[in-house]
Order: C-alpha cells, then sequence, then structure tokens
C-alpha cells in the first residue's frame, strides 16, 4: 500500500500568539490532511528547544515543549481569562520570535499552572507517578535551571553538578513551587498532545516523529546520567559529536554534543536507549531515527575544537543496540534516517534491521553525490523525500543549485514552468515505488528559500517559518487528493502503524 505524508512542524501551523500549537490550528491541518487524501503527518522533535531554538537541542529527551500548549484551549478549562493574553503582542505572524516566547509566553503559562494545582493536583500527582524518574528530574533541572539564571549545568556548585543527595534535597524543598510549575506545564502539554493525536488518528492521519541520535550537552539527560556519556572527571565532554568534512561543507559540521559511552551503556543491555525509544515510540505512530549511521560508526571531534576536521570514526554499537529495543519492546514502525555516506556495514546493519531508509529527490541532482537517488531506482521499503527539513525548498533548490544539476531535474522529470517545477518534483517522487513519500508543506505551497526551515552549521536564523493562516485549504485539498488518486497513494481506511513497516531483525 502506497501512502503519501506532509513535513510540517508544530511551529510552523498559523495561530494568532505567536507560535504554532496543539490547537486548532492543528486540528484544521488535519482536516486538511483527511480531505487531501493523505495518511501521515510528520514533524519534528517536540522536545524544548534550548541555545539555539533547534529541537534536535534540548532540555530534555523526555519532555515536551511548553510552547505547543495552546492558550485558548486553557482558557476553555477555565485555566486563563481570555484577556490574560489576547492582550499581549505576540509578535508578526509569519516567523517565530522565540526570544519573544521566552518572555511573554512563561507568565501566562504560570498563570495557568498555578490554577492547574489549585484544582488538579490529585491528577497532577498521579501523571507524575506515571511518569517515572524523568518527569522528577526534569522539573527539578529546570528549576535550577531558572535559579542559576538560565546558566549551564556544567557551571552550577560543584555539589549540584555532581548531584550530592543533600544538596538535592535542600535545592528540591527551596524551589518545590517552580518545581511544581516544571510538572504542571508536563500535566498540560501530555493532556493537550493526547487529544491532538486521537483527533488525528481517528480521522486517518498517523504521526511520525522525530528522535536526534543526541543530547544536548545542557540537558538533564546528560546531568543526571554522567556516566552514560564521554565526559572527563571534571564532567566535561572528552569528545563531541559532528560530521566530517566534504564536498558540502569544508570544515565538516561541529554539532557539539556529547558523545555515548557506548561501553557503559552495554553493561545493561542499552536501559536507557531501550525507555527512551520505548517512550517516542508510544507517543507516536511511526518514529524517525535520525542520524542512524551514526550508530554504526560515529565522527569524534576534539572538545574544544572550532571545526570538525581533527575528528576520527570511531566504533558504534551496531545491531546489536536494536536488537536489544525490540526484544524488549517488540516490532515497532520506525523509519531510519541513513542519509549521507553510508558504508558496506551501515547497509547492513539497515539491512538487518527492515527499518525502511530515506531517500531525498534534490540528492539526485547533485553532481558531487547523487548516485542511488533517482525515484527509478527507490526500492519499495524506503520513505522518499523531495527535501528534508535541512534542505532548501523546490523553488529555493531551482534558484540556488549550479545550472547542470537542475538542467538534469528538467530533463529527467521533464519540468516545465507551466505545470510549476515543485508540482513537477512532487509528481517525480509519487510515481516512484516508495512505500510512502513526504512533502514539506513549504514546496506544496511553492514557496521559496526564505521559508527553508534549516540551514545546517548555522544559528539564529532557523526553525521559525510559519505558515501564513488562509494559505492551505479545499482548492489545494482537492489538487493534492487528485494527484493521491492518479499515483494510487490514496490513504486508505487505517493508520501507518497499523500497516506497519517489515521489522526483521536477524537472531
Amino acid at each position: 500500500m502506497r501512502q503519501n505524508g506532509i513535513l510540517m512542524h508544530i511551529t510552523s501551523l498559523p495561530s494568532p500568539y505567536g507560535i504554532g500549537t496543539m490547537g486548532q490550528a492543528a486540528r484544521e491541518f488535519v482536516d486538511f490532511l483527511e480531505e487531501a487524501g493523505q495518511s501521515c503527518w510528520q514533524i519534528l522533535p517536540v522536545c524544548p528547544t534550548s541555545y539555539g531554538d533547534s529541537p534536535y537541542q534540548s532540555f530534555s529527551t523526555f519532555a515536551g515543549n511548553p510552547y505547543f500548549i495552546d492558550l485558548d484551549y486553557l482558557a476553555e478549562e477555565g485555566l486563563l481569562e481570555p484577556q490574560e493574553y489576547q492582550d499581549i503582542d505576540w509578535g508578526s505572524g509569519d516567523e517565530v520570535d522565540y526570544g519573544l516566547m521566552y518572555e511573554l509566553r512563561f507568565p501566562v503559562l504560570r498563570m495557568a499552572c498555578t490554577r492547574l494545582w489549585e484544582q488538579k493536583a490529585e491528577a497532577i500527582h498521579s501523571f507524575c507517578w506515571q511518569q517515572g524518574q524523568w518527569i522528577q528530574d526534569y522539573s527539578l533541572f529546570m528549576a535550577l535551571k531558572n535559579h542559576f539564571d538560565g546558566a549551564a549545568w556544567s557551571t552550577w556548585p560543584e555539589n549540584i553538578r555532581r548531584r550530592e543527595p543533600e544538596a538535592l534535597r535542600q535545592m528540591e524543598e527551596m524551589l518545590s513551587e517552580h518545581i511544581h510549575f516544571w510538572k504542571a506545564l508536563q500535566y498540560l502539554f501530555v493532556s493537550q498532545w493526547n487529544d491532538l493525536k486521537k483527533y488525528a488518528n481517528e480521522r486517518g492521519i498517523s504521526i511520525i516523529g522525530d528522535v536526534p541520535i543526541y543530547v544536548a550537552g545542557d540537558s538533564v539527560d546528560v546531568w543526571s546520567n554522567p556516566d552514560l556519556f564521554y565526559l572527563d572527571d571534571t564532567l566535561q565532554p572528552i569528545k563531541v559529536a559532528g560530521c566530517p568534512p566534504d564536498g558540502f561543507s569544508a570544515d565538516g559540521q561541529l554539532w557539539g554534543n556529547p558523545l555515548f559511552n557506548w561501553d557503559k551503556m552495554k553493561e545493561d543491555g542499552y536501559k536507557w536507549w531501550i525507555e527512551r525509544i520505548a517512550y517516542q515510540c508510544a507517543i507516536y505512530d511511526t518514529l524517525r531515527i535520525d542520524h542512524f549511521r551514526g550508530f554504526d560508526a560515529y565522527y569524534a571531534i576534539p572538545f574544544g575544537d572550532e571545526n570538525a576536521r581533527r575528528g576520527s570514526w570511531c566504533e558504534g554499537p551496531g545491531i546489536a543496540l536494536f536488537q536489544a529495543i525490540q526484544n524488549a519492546i517488540g516490532r515497532q514502525n520506525i523509519i531510519a534516517e541513513d542519509l549521507g555516506f553510508l558504508t558496506d556495514s551501515v547497509k547492513t546493519m539497515l539491512e538487518q534491521t527492515g527499518y525502511p531508509g530515506m531517500k531525498v529527490l534534490q540528492f539526485a541532482f547533485d553532481s558531487r553525490d547523487g548516485g542511488g537517488y533517482l525515484p527509478h531506482s527507490y526500492p519499495e521499503n524506503c520513505v522518499a523525500y523531495i527535501g528534508t527539513h535541512d534542505n532548501t525548498t523546490v523553488t529555493g533548490w531551482f534558484s540556488e543549485a549550479p545550472k547542470q544539476d537542475t538542467d538534469n531535474a528538467k530533463e529527467y522529470l521533464n519540468l516545465t514552468k507551466a505545470e510549476g517545477y515543485h508540482w513537477g518534483m512532487m509528481r517525480g517522487l509519487w510515481a516512484s515505488n516508495a512505500t510512502l513519500t513526504i512533502v514539506q508543506m513549504q514546496d506544496l505551497l511553492g514557496l521559496g528559500s526564505e521559508s527553508r526551515m534549516n540551514t545546517p552549521a548555522t544559528v539564529g536564523i532557523n526553525w521559525k517559518w510559519r505558515a501564513i493562516s488562509g494559505s492551505y485549504g479545499t482548492k489545494l485539498a482537492n489538487k493534492l487528493y487528485q494527484k493521491m488518486e492518479l499515483y494510487s497513494r490514496l490513504a486508505p481506511q487505517k493508520k501507518v502503524s497499523e500497516v506497519g513497516f517489515e521489522s526483521v531483525i536477524a537472531e
């Protein structure tokens, strides 16, 4: 069964309060997907963002982003009065101002959480008990960050950095009110998320989530589990993550995330990873695992270097990690982001898992490295994109790519201005054998590079794009529905999670 979906992060939804949320606009987008004959809604990680506003650099791998909590829904529950948030200037509607969100959003959410504790204290306590240790660690971590004026945990007093029990007990007592706030936020997030996911699933739309391979250095994950990361005696990273130099970047990419201590993780059967993947699979219908090749071999860069040139390759856990995950939680719907230079061992690991890999149409026409991305060569067990959140739009690509590359695309796909290059590129994708194809919302709208979601290795210009209210509706949905019918990709009356991808990890 061939299907199609749309990539549109929650932040990009049109809403009147500065950022997309899990409110009415999200439900209207689900309605649009259903009307357009789509099967899936793919989003980026929903975790709270830190420096640089990237959903791939989060304070927690388990927590949800408080910015996604819809204020109108809080008002409907009696947790806010409309005048407490509707009279605030939330900025322009065409991009997210994260600085403004940080300054204005949390005071409003604090009012709602204070009232929530007054109304539903028992329910919040029950929720926290169900969530386990992660929410206690996270709430304390965020309360401590606020107490220390947002400073990274690596700069906190020694006894708190090292989580000495008596020091933590004293801080928990002193910051109890703030800890309660962060717990209540997660209660609200999960409540609204569950309602939204139920709404989507009831309409035949499954949600594809995303989990980064690495966690941020300034995160509760590293602070509460330092032995699971490659740190020295002072709790500083020894080496950090990134990508080597290639035809796209002479300096490579310096991500800066602390690396995992895979030997230590192996000792308890990869318990941390099992819990992480199990949690993510529980909140999504399908999970995309970012940087899959990093589990076979990962690039390690000396901490403190200014670029990735001095890095070296190290051996990862390989198939043993995914065997442990499947043995613990069973088969799950997982997509492997297998882009980049792939060795034979990475290909073998992907084959052993049975996970569908990814194909990116823009790469097919790149004169530097286009092997394996032409649609006629796609296997059925793959997920095909024109571009991901790390790529520019089709319109942007045609204005920025070398003429040789765009000429190759025009010839291969018989592209014309009359049809629209973006529709022609999508046509090429839909006509492929890929079980699932995903297009960015920006490409459906024919937008240029100004709507690009992320430019790798840059900070301060990304993750801001938002759809303008009214930019999509029945006319676009009808056109898309006709295309799905033409290319036999109409959504069946069941979810991707019910159809499933094969998972045949070798014993």
